[in-house]
C-alpha cells in the first residue's frame, strides 16, 4: 500500500467514526475538512473504499430514504450506498491514531493526523507536535546551511525563492510553538495527564480551542449517481 493512499484510508475510517456517510458526501469532507485531499477524485475514493469493505472495516448499506431509492431505479441509476464504520474498523483507526512514528511527522500524514486531533489523546498528540517540530527544524537549519553556502552564486530570483521557503517553515514552527504551549497548559489547567482525548465539536472538527490548518476548496457539483 502506498503511503498517500494509506493516508487516505486513515482519514476515510477517521470521518466515518463520526457517522456513516455515502461516497458523495465523503469526498466534500474530505475535501472541506482535510485541505490535503482537495485533489483527491471519485476514481481514488472508491477503490479505497472497496478496499476497506474487503478489509472488514467497513460495510456497505443501501441508502436510508427509500425516494431515492426509486428516483435512481426509474432513471437507470444506482442506489447510493452508505459506507458504516465496524467494530473491527473502529478498533484499527484506533490502532493507527495511537502511532506516534517518524510517518506521523511528514508534510501529508501530519496534516491527515492534525485534522483528528480530537479523537487523539493528549500525549499522542504532543508527541506528534513535537515530533513534527523537531523534523522541520532539522529542515531550517539544512535550509540556513545550503543558503549560505550558494548565497554568492544565486541569481535574486531565486535567492528571493529560497528565503520565501525558509520563511514558511519557520511560520510553521512558531504555529508549532504555539500548539504545544497550548496542550501543555491545557494539561496544567484541567491538572490531567491521564491522555484522554480532547472534546470534539463534530459539526466542525474543532477541538480544545486549538487552531487547525485548513483551506476552503474548490465548490464540488453533486453527483447523485455517485454510490
Amino acid at each position: 500500500m502506498g503511503r498517500r493512499s494509506g493516508i487516505l484510508e486513515f482519514a476515510v475510517l477517521g470521518l466515518l467514526r463520526e457517522s456513516p456517510m455515502h461516497g458523495y458526501e465523503l469526498r466534500k469532507r474530505l475535501n472541506t475538512s482535510l485541505g490535503v485531499f482537495r485533489a483527491f477524485s471519485y476514481g481514488s475514493l472508491y477503490p479505497c473504499l472497496k478496499t476497506l469493505v474487503a478489509n472488514g472495516w467497513l460495510i456497505e448499506e443501501p441508502g436510508n430514504a427509500p425516494e431515492d431509492a426509486v428516483s435512481a431505479a426509474l432513471a437507470g441509476r444506482r442506489a447510493k450506498i452508505v459506507y458504516r464504520l465496524t467494530a473491527e474498523g473502529k478498533e484499527h483507526f484506533e490502532e493507527l491514531l495511537s502511532q506516534t512514528g517518524p510517518d506521523t511527522y511528514d508534510d501529508e500524514h501530519f496534516a491527515a493526523r492534525f485534522a483528528f486531533f480530537g479523537q487523539t489523546s493528549r500525549d499522542v498528540r504532543m508527541r506528534v507536535l513535537e515530533g513534527r517540530r523537531s523534523r522541520l527544524e532539522e529542515r531550517l537549519e539544512k535550509m540556513r546551511a545550503s543558503l549560505a553556502r550558494t548565497r554568492e552564486r544565486l541569481d535574486d530570483y531565486t535567492l528571493e525563492l529560497q528565503r520565501h521557503g525558509m520563511e514558511s517553515v519557520e511560520r510553521e514552527v512558531r504555529w508549532l510553538n504555539e500548539l504545544i504551549e497550548s496542550e501543555r497548559a491545557g494539561r496544567d489547567l484541567k491538572g490531567s495527564g491521564s491522555g484522554e482525548p480532547a472534546s470534539q465539536d463534530t459539526t466542525t472538527g474543532a477541538t480544545g480551542g486549538l487552531p487547525r490548518p485548513g483551506e476552503p476548496s474548490r465548490p464540488d457539483t453533486p453527483d447523485d449517481t455517485a454510490t
